[in-house]
């Protein structure tokens, strides 16, 4: 356990920063702050697997799925008042569709890396972090946000309905549920920070091998 508490504090790191700073929107509330730090948590994995084997990659994954949980239950009880009504920092689905994203997501960039970790150096955490992130992007925005899960949470709350509205999509485009263009804008975030990880993938894990030789 002590050879992976660096990854294990990264990710707690990683999870707890991304929950704050996804209170914060830019451009035009296109994306938040949280949208560049959440998926370092796929750089984090991917150089623990890399280092460790994917066993202790997943129990890097498992404290980093706890860790949002517990800020999710926080958020989850933290109530303000608007003009629509009282609503929660965090609607329970989006704390739902949060876990369920990361744990599926993460498993799944495990999954992926290993078949490809005897190939290219590069190969292996890219493919994984792009095939991730997309589902992870494509799980997140659809149980937190769409309509399809209204009737599971009951009608669907001021926490959230607002992302159903029809707007431009990427703010230019046709109208469709706002979620969506949500969705999208973070999905390149990922995409992009997937190709910008690279180096620092690059960097750890050769540091690791310089001192091992």
């Amino acid at each position: 356990m002590t050879r992976i508490l660096p990854g294990v504090l990264a990710m707690a790191i990683i999870v707890v920063a991304s929950n704050i700073l996804v209170q914060f929107l830019i451009l035009d509330g296109l994306l938040t702050w949280g949208a560049f730090t959440y998926p370092l948590a796929f750089l984090v994995t991917d150089v623990m697997n890399r280092l460790y084997g994917a066993a202790q990659a997943r129990k890097v994954v498992l404290a980093g799925l706890v860790t949002g949980i517990i800020c999710s239950l926080i958020g989850t009880q933290i109530v303000f008042d608007s003009e629509f009504g009282p609503y929660n920092a965090v609607a329970l689905r989006v704390a739902l569709g949060s876990a369920t994203a990361f744990a599926i997501a993460q498993l799944l960039d495990i999954t992926v890396f290993n078949k490809l970790r005897d190939g290219s150096w590069w190969k292996a955490p890219l493919v994984s972090t792009l095939v991730s992130s997309t589902v992870d992007t494509a799980i997140f925005f659809t149980i937190a946000f769409s309509s399809v899960f209204n009737g599971f949470s009951g009608a669907a709350t001021n926490e959230i309905i607002w992302a159903q509205d029809p707007a431009p999509f990427l703010l230019t485009g046709p109208e469709m549920p706002l979620w969506v263009t949500l969705a999208v804008a973070d999905w390149g975030v990922k995409l992009a920070i997937a190709l910008i990880a690279l180096v620092p993938f690059r960097l750890i894990v050769g540091r690791f091998a310089a001192r091992a030789a």
